[in-house]
């Protein structure tokens, strides 16, 4: 199966793209280090 390019994404959608992809990931570490700095105090 050939991958259709749609061409390149407005800035916006790169933005979009980039938050949906990394959001969670940085939002996992945020949490996970937050509550290693609770369990230390």
């Amino acid at each position: 199966m050939t991958v259709l390019h749609m061409g390149s994404l407005h800035p916006y959608e790169q933005a979009l793209t980039l938050l949906l992809a990394f959001g969670p990931v940085v939002l996992l570490a945020v949490v996970v280090w937050r509550r290693r700095h609770e369990e230390d105090d």
